[in-house]
C-alpha cells in the first residue's frame, strides 16, 4: 500500500521495525538521480531520533544512491545549508530546525512528494501541533502522508486525518493479543522509598546476565543526580538530558552504543525510537507520566525478538498514578509490592548475587568509560561564558571615589570642616501646642 502512494497510519509495538516500515517504500519511490530540492520529508520529535532515522535511511539507501540529510538544532547550521545547496533527496529533522531553514529559504519544500511523521502521536500533541501545521502548509497538497507510532490514541487519529487523504489505519498485531507490549519483556513494579532507590538501583545493575541498561527519570536535575551517584559507585555511566549540549548528548549515545559505558541515564528525550542493540534492562526511577511514556520507555528493551527486563519504582504518593497506567495497559500490577534494597525478592527475581553491595567491585570495572569517547566539535553557538567574579584583596574595601566639585566663589583656604562658614539659623517651627519644641 505504501509503495502505491496511499496514505497510511501505521501502528505497531515497540521494537518491531517501524522505521523500515516507512523507510523502504519511501526509498523505493525516490527518483534517482534527484534534483536540487528534497523529494521526501521525515519529521521527528527529538534530535536523537532524527539522527538515528537518518542513519538508518542512509544505510538502507546506500546502494540506491539516495542522498539523506539530518537537520536538527544544537549543530552548526552552515554545513546543513551547504548540503541542501548541493542537493538532497530525503530530509530528516526536527520541526524547529526545519522551520528555521525553510524561513531562511535554504530549504525548499515545494517538491516534497512523501511526508512521514515518526512518533506521530507526539508530533500531533499540542506542543508540536503549531509547528507541524506550519510545515504542512509549505508542502504540496498532492503528496503521500504516512504516520507511524507505537501508541495512537483515538483523538490523535482523528486529528491526523486533517492532513491525509483517505488514510488506511494499519495495526501490526495479533487480533487476539490485547497487550500493548511485546511478550519478551519481563516486568517488575515495586513500591520503593526515595531514600533507598539509589542503593536499590546499584544492586539491580549487578544482576547476572545484564548487558546495557537505561534508567529513565522525569527531570533533568534527577538524571544528573543519578549519573553522579552511580559514577561515584564505580559504574560506567553516561547521561542524556536537555541541560547538556548536543555534543555531550551525542557523545554519551555513541559511548553507549560502542559499549564504553553500559548505563545510560536519560529523560524522555531518549524514550522514543532510540534503538540500541544489547539493552537488557530498563529502569523507571519513578512512575512515568502516563501509559504512553511507560510503553515507550520500556520498549527500549526486548527489541527485534530479544528478551528484556523492565523495573518500575513507584513512590508512595504516585501509587494512584501508577494504578491508572496499570488499568490502561491491562497489567497485573495494581498494587506494587513494597520493596527495599535488602528485600529477598529483588535478589531472587533478578538474579543478583547475594554478596552484591551498593558499589561495583573494582574487579568488575572493565568498561572504558565516557571519557574514552571523543567529544565531537559540532560547531554551532558556543556556550555563553559568565564574566569573571571580581577578586577581593581582603581587608577594608577601597574608598569610594568622589567626584570633584567646583569650589564656590569666594571660598578661602580656611573653609574646612573644622572651620565651617556661619550661616543663618533656621527658625524653629511652631507646633500645635504653641511652644517651639
Amino acid at each position: 500500500m505504501a509503495l502505491d502512494g496511499r496514505d497510511i497510519i501505521g501502528q505497531a509495538k515497540t521494537g518491531t521495525g517501524k522505521t523500515l516500515g516507512f523507510g523502504v517504500p519511501l526509498l523505493q519511490r525516490m527518483e534517482i538521480p534527484g534534483g536540487s530540492t528534497p523529494q521526501a520529508l521525515v519529521v521527528c520529535p527529538t534530535r536523537e531520533l532524527a539522527s538515528q532515522v537518518a542513519s538508518d535511511l542512509q544505510i538502507a539507501g546506500k546502494d540506491l544512491g539516495v542522498r539523506v540529510l539530518a537537520v536538527y538544532g544544537g549543530r552548526a547550521i552552515e554545513p546543513q545549508i551547504d548540503a541542501l545547496k548541493s542537493g538532497i533527496d530525503v530530509v530528516v529533522g526536527t520541526p524547529g530546525r526545519i522551520l528555521d531553514l525553510a524561513g531562511r529559504r535554504d530549504l525548499n519544500l515545494g517538491s516534497v512528494r512523501v511526508l512521514v511523521m515518526d512518533e506521530a502521536d507526539e508530533m500531533l500533541d499540542m506542543g508540536f501541533l503549531p509547528d507541524v501545521e506550519r510545515i504542512v502548509a509549505m508542502l504540496p497538497t498532492n503528496r503521500q502522508t504516512m504516520l507511524f507510532s507505537a501508541t495512537m490514541p483515538g483523538q490523535i487519529v482523528n486529528l491526523a486525518r486533517r492532513y491525509m487523504s483517505q488514510p488506511t489505519h494499519i495495526r501490526a498485531s495479533d487480533p487476539s493479543d490485547e497487550s500493548a507490549m511485546v511478550d519478551s519483556i519481563e516486568q517488575h513494579v515495586w513500591r520503593a522509598h526515595p531514600m533507598d532507590k539509589f542503593e536499590l538501583v546499584a544492586r539491580i545493575m549487578q544482576a547476572d546476565g545484564r548487558g546495557l541498561a537505561m534508567i529513565f527519570t522525569r527531570t533533568k536535575r534527577k538524571a544528573q543526580k543519578i549519573y553522579d551517584d552511580l559514577t561515584e559507585r564505580g559504574f560506567a555511566v553516561g547521561t542524556v538530558h536537555g541541560d547538556l549540549g548536543q555534543g555531550a548528548r551525542e557523545q554519551a549515545l555513541r559511548a553507549f552504543r560502542a559499549g564504553k559505558i553500559d548505563i545510560l541515564v536519560a529523560t524522555d528525550v531518549a524514550a522514543r525510537g532510540i534503538d540500541v542493540d544489547g539493552v537488557t534492562h530498563v529502569i523507571n526511577f519513578e512512575c512515568p507520566e502516563d501509559e504512553k511514556a511507560y510503553l515507550h520507555r520500556v520498549g527500549r528493551t526486548g527489541r527485534a525478538g530479544n528478551s528484556g527486563v523492565a523495573v518500575t519504582l513507584v513512590d508512595w504518593e504516585d501509587v494512584a498514578r501508577w494504578q491508572m497506567i496499570d488499568r490502561a495497559l491491562k497489567l497485573p500490577f495494581k498494587d506494587p509490592l513494597e520493596t527495599y534494597s535488602t528485600s529477598e525478592h529483588v535478589y531472587t527475581g533478578l538474579g543478583i548475587p547475594a554478596d552484591a553491595t551498593g558499589r561495583l567491585a573494582k574487579g568488575e570495572r572493565t568498561r572504558a568509560g565516557l571519557g574514552a569517547e571523543n567529544l565531537e566539535d559540532i560547531g554551532g553557538r558556543p556556550p555563553q561564558q559568565k564574566p569573571p567574579a571580581r577578586k577581593s584583596s581582603g581587608g577594608r574595601p577601597p574608598a569610594r571615589k568622589q567626584s570633584a566639585t567646583k569650589a564656590p566663589t569666594g571660598a578661602s583656604e580656611g573653609n574646612t570642616p573644622k572651620n565651617k562658614p556661619t550661616g543663618k539659623t533656621r527658625e524653629r517651627r511652631r507646633t500645635r501646642s504653641g511652644d517651639g519644641t
